[in-house]
């Protein structure tokens, strides 16, 4: 089975974990800052915060944002759960804002007259989690002048775009949202088996983040209610979490930095090539947002229904059985059980709906070789283009 993603590892990577095995630092060391620094200054940030995941991160990241009950975030209805969920950890209420046909991404346009009527009705959302779908950041710029019009804090869940760049600049260098996340999930552009990071400019979000990661504990005198009783002393000054990563996991991390650039680069060939070997079948290909360049953590295509006589399940499960692991993101999070029962109903976010009904995602990882994605390609056309088995 050809994966739809996966890790790319070498010797240097298991090197690195090995000479945290062998030093006295497991967990809390030293790597974790070297990791910090390195992605910060790759991201021209000011800091970084690395936690145990990016779900975690983007749980800390709302907190920092001060958001909490009564308060309102919105995302997308396309993406991973957590991008919502980080909004109902904090007691937060959570709305969706509909996808741009052409990107796939949160509609800037959508957004804006939303955030219209909301201020008529007193209802303005406290933070904006705009996602980078498949590593292609959002129309971030108009986004940056909606959070300064209507004050909401925007954060960047920046997942699948480690190595992604939007004008100019690379994402998470803190010039349009506040805050950035990234993973470093197995299958994401790099890899610390487990891991995220918050990216911002601001050192206080960076201090509180810091101390949000960590069970709320400073030893920072400055922090503190009263002075020190002694070398060993710190404070609980909030409620925080043990969302801290390992050096294990740091090391990782940093070894598959050194490698950004090149997973970049196939990866992008790699999409530039399925671009021409699909350009003739009945597919909706996906298409650039202005300004900005994709990590391509995923290749996403369209089925046209109307050309196509097998069904979007049909087509799927062919390619499945024909040992190519594709996979479908995602389900519009406004029709799971749980955001059901919030209210929410299958009508609600029409293009992510029918983006849901036609969308599936092929193999793309740096390992997947020419051949391979060949193979892809062919098992497509044919399901695609022959008629339906009686």
């Amino acid at each position: 089975m050809i994966p739809y993603g996966r890790q790319s590892l070498d010797q240097a990577d298991i090197d690195a974990v090995v000479a945290v095995l062998q030093s006295d630092w497991l967990t809390q060391g030293p790597t974790i800052e070297r990791f910090e620094q390195a992605m910060a200054a790759r991201c021209e940030a000011g800091h970084g915060v690395a936690v145990c995941n990016a779900t975690a991160a983007l749980h800390i990241a709302c907190l920092a944002a001060g958001l909490g009950p009564g308060d309102r975030l919105w995302t997308t209805p396309n993406t991973f759960l957590a991008s919502a969920n980080c909004g109902r950890y904090c007691g937060a209420e959570v709305d969706f804002v509909d996808i741009d046909p052409h990107t796939w991404n949160m509609d800037a346009r959508a957004l804006a007259h939303k955030l219209e009527a909301a201020e008529r009705t007193g209802s303005l959302p406290k933070v904006v989690v705009a996602v980078a779908f498949s590593g292609q950041s959002c129309d971030m710029r108009t986004m940056a002048q909606l959070a300064q019009r209507y004050g909401f804090v925007l954060i960047e869940d920046a997942s699948h775009a480690v190595g992604a760049s939007y004008a100019g600049r690379p994402v998470g260098c803190g010039e349009f949202a506040a805050m950035t996340v990234f993973s470093f999930h197995p299958v994401k552009i790099i890899t610390s088996a487990e891991g995220g990071m918050v990216l911002t400019n601001s050192p206080q979000l960076a201090d509180h983040l810091r101390r949000l990661r960590s069970h709320g504990m400073t030893r920072d005198p400055a922090h503190m209610t009263e002075p020190s009783h002694g070398p060993w002393y710190y404070q609980q000054t909030e409620l925080g979490f043990n969302y801290r990563i390992t050096d294990l996991q740091a090391a990782l991390g940093l070894s598959q930095l050194d490698k950004l650039d090149a997973f970049i680069a196939r990866r992008r060939h790699l999409a530039a090539r399925y671009e021409r070997l699909l350009a003739d079948l009945p597919l909706t290909l996906p298409q650039a947002q202005e300004q900005a360049q994709s990590a391509w953590h995923l290749y996403v295509v369209r089925l046209q229904p109307e050309r196509i006589r097998r069904s979007h399940r049909e087509v799927f499960e062919a390619l499945r059985e024909a040992g190519v692991g594709v996979n479908l993101h995602y389900i519009p999070v406004h029709l799971q059980p749980y955001y059901r029962d919030q209210g929410f109903a299958a009508g609600d976010f029409p293009e992510a709906e029918r983006y849901y009904a036609e969308a599936i995602s092929l193999p793309l990882f740096p390992a997947l070789g020419d051949e391979q994605q060949t193979y892809v390609v062919e098992q497509l056309r044919q399901l695609i283009q022959e008629p339906a088995q009686p």
